[in-house]
């Protein structure tokens, strides 16, 4: 399975309102482990960015002069992405902006769903966590995920991040060791490649104390006593 863990930076809030995309960030999966393929590109937006903006993500206009227009990278951008999974924070926001960005470059090529699945990590944490905040940074204080580095929001910081959650929110998986990264015969298309993080500090693993370790004996007793098979637990 393949899976392209995806995050976007903008010059505003709405598309609609003529806002571009000025940074995608992608880190590939492939049964659920890193390769060590990603996508990272920043792109002119011909326009200018919204002050708030810039008070988010940190990057200016003037950063942007001499970057490639969306129009150079389309292709690149769906090679890469194409057949894979998205895995997206908040699906909607990001799909909109691009399928925008696909329909201003050229209107056949029709949308990003075309050509992806996608899964968007903010309705699967609010059906896990109902009534809780479920923004990246609060998942990440939740599981452990180390966000640290995140004083600035990025696109491709934004997607390492999101994979480690994704890979604990979907409960499974969470050795984050890069697969076989000699196999790159996809890789032709992409912007850069380069190991994702290798110095990211491990997840943090959490022991129950001792008076967890009692209360859970005493829950394990007074299972003991009402089943008449006994507690499997203690089988």
């Amino acid at each position: 399975m393949r899976q392209v863990v995806l995050d976007t930076e903008t010059t505003g809030l709405e598309h609609r309102e003529g806002h571009r995309v000025i940074e995608i960030g992608c880190v590939e999966l492939v049964d659920r482990k890193l390769t060590g393929r990603h996508y990272h590109q920043y792109i002119n937006p011909n326009r200018d960015i919204e002050q708030e903006a810039i008070g988010i993500h940190g990057i200016t206009n003037e950063f942007l002069v001499d970057k490639p227009l969306f129009s150079h990278i389309a292709d690149d951008f769906l090679a890469f992405v194409k057949g894979a999974e998205l895995v997206i924070h908040n699906a909607p926001f990001d799909m909109g902006f691009l399928n925008n960005e696909l329909a201003l470059h050229d209107k056949k090529l029709g949308r990003l769903e075309q050509y992806c699945g996608v899964l968007d990590t903010l309705a699967l944490a609010r059906k896990k966590h109902p009534g809780q905040r479920n923004t990246l940074d609060a998942l990440c204080s939740r599981y452990g995920v180390d966000n640290s580095q995140r004083d600035l929001h990025g696109a491709l910081l934004d997607s390492e991040i999101l994979a480690d959650v994704y890979l604990l929110i979907t409960g499974g998986q969470t050795n984050l060791l890069l697969a076989d990264s000699d196999n790159n015969q996809q890789g032709e298309a992409v912007a850069e490649l380069r190991p994702v993080q290798a110095d990211r500090a491990p997840l943090k693993v959490i022991t129950a104390s001792a008076e967890e370790l009692a209360l859970h004996e005493q829950r394990l007793d007074e299972v003991e006593k009402k089943s008449e098979s006994g507690c499997l637990w203690r089988s």
